[in-house]
């Protein structure tokens, strides 16, 4: 156990210590604030604040852990060994940045609510982000920091104990469009009929009635492949089924019809399913409570997992929302346009309101991104873009997350890439 001295334990300091020493360091912590009691500790101790109470180890305070509110935090990112950081100390401190103040800035998402131009969509923009224009984005800092805490801890205290950790590999689905031609109604498969014949994509045009004959399968209905890839795999899977209103016309189904329910119930034996809430209700608890008991009647099975349908999260009220609900897990805290870590850190973190000055029990999920990223961005490596964030993950021992779609699974030749990826790389064999 470490004991940690600090004048006063506010919500933030609780928070951000018990990110780096008990979730990725797995190293039980305790608070002082009476000087004494710290004094007389035997064991391990540290303490954090302006200045040293004697010769203990210690960490120099930014200052924004012991403030409420948000507001413009000036900022100077510089090179420290493999990685970067800010919030610089004095000499006095036995590292040369407060990694606890700059792993809040970035895991409660502080930048999210100083006032920023937002996308089409209402997103945060990627651009705006510290780590992109600082060029870390693709590094876990938050987890780098935690394992420069703990060689310092090691040298000063050889007796500590750290268990173990294991790399996590995470296989995310998104499932927005199971199928191609299968239920799509049929005006909307006469429209694509003719379209076919227009533009003479005769392939398609009868690839298109030999999957409503069904004489062969839908080439979007690559769950099966993904079932069996995954079956003895040590790595973990989620699938994410859209039930609310789509955003676009090619992406809306009729999620009550019995062969789109059979296939959710098909995915929910073999792996776990979470929803992923329409874009025109994240902002309507209403409507989300809705999708949520759909998913539910369907699967019989509590809701733990969901994620934002175009990577919409608008600080802090859809997760608010989703704390109103109960659901466990959010796997939306990514950008849609580039893979890397839009929170610092590859270890799951609880979200933190800052307008309330709360932490929640809702666990933010630190997905790298999805497969379209790298085809927006038109990535020559895409297996190399990739390797290069895992290899991070790696070194530190967290977690790896990714969101593919079954779409990207179809037998075709610009997919081979993907297939690969999720069946020889990320769902290594137990």
């Amino acid at each position: 156990m470490l004991l940690i001295y600090t004048q006063k334990v506010t919500p933030r300091i609780d928070y951000s210590f018990k990110h780096i020493c008990t979730r990725i360091l797995k190293l039980p912590i305790q608070f002082s604030t009476a000087i004494e009691a710290f004094i007389a500790h035997q064991g391990p101790k540290i303490s954090y604040g302006k200045q040293p109470l004697g010769n203990e180890l210690f960490f120099f305070a930014h200052g924004l852990l012991n403030v409420q509110g948000f507001e413009d935090v000036e900022i100077t990112v510089r090179p420290w060994n493999d990685t970067v950081g800010f919030f610089q100390t004095t000499e006095k401190s036995v590292l040369p940045y407060d990694i606890f103040a700059a792993a809040f800035y970035l895991m409660s998402r502080y930048e999210e609510y100083l006032p920023h131009v937002k996308d089409e969509l209402g997103r945060f923009p990627t651009t705006e982000s510290l780590a992109h224009k600082e060029g870390f984005l693709k590094q876990p800092v938050v987890d780098i920091w935690a394992y420069e805490f703990k060689k310092v801890l090691q040298e000063a205290f050889p007796e500590m104990d750290f268990p173990k950790k294991e790399l996590t590999i995470h296989n995310l689905i998104e499932a927005k469009r199971p199928f191609e031609f299968l239920q799509r109604g049929v005006v909307r498969n006469v429209l694509g009929f003719g379209g076919d014949l227009w533009k003479l994509k005769l392939g398609r045009f009868f690839l298109r009635i030999r999957v409503l004959m069904s004489l062969r399968k839908d080439p979007y209905d690559t769950f099966s492949w993904i079932l069996n890839n995954t079956r003895n795999s040590s790595s973990k899977l989620t699938v994410f089924f859209l039930l609310g209103e789509a955003y676009s016309f090619r992406e809306d189904f009729n999620t009550k019809r019995q062969t789109y329910k059979s296939l959710v119930k098909y995915v929910a034996d073999y792996g776990e399913v979470g929803l992923m809430f329409s874009y025109y209700s994240l902002a309507d608890y209403e409507k989300l409570n809705a999708e949520r008991l759909q998913l539910e009647d369907i699967t019989h099975r509590t809701l733990e997992s969901s994620a934002n349908d175009k990577q919409v999260v608008n600080l802090p009220l859809v997760y608010r929302n989703l704390v109103e609900l109960e659901v466990k897990n959010d796997f939306t805290m990514f950008y849609y346009d580039e893979i890397g870590f839009r929170a610092g850190t590859c270890t799951p973190f609880l979200f933190y309101d800052l307008d309330y000055e709360i932490k929640t029990p809702l666990i933010i999920q630190p997905v790298i991104g999805k497969s379209l990223a790298l085809t927006l961005g038109k990535e020559k490596d895409t297996e190399g873009a990739i390797a290069q964030v895992f290899n991070w993950v790696k070194k530190v021992d967290g977690h790896f997350l990714f969101f593919f779609s079954n779409r990207d699974f179809e037998k075709k030749r610009e997919n081979k890439v993907w297939r690969y990826l999720f069946s020889e790389k990320l769902n290594p064999h137990a």
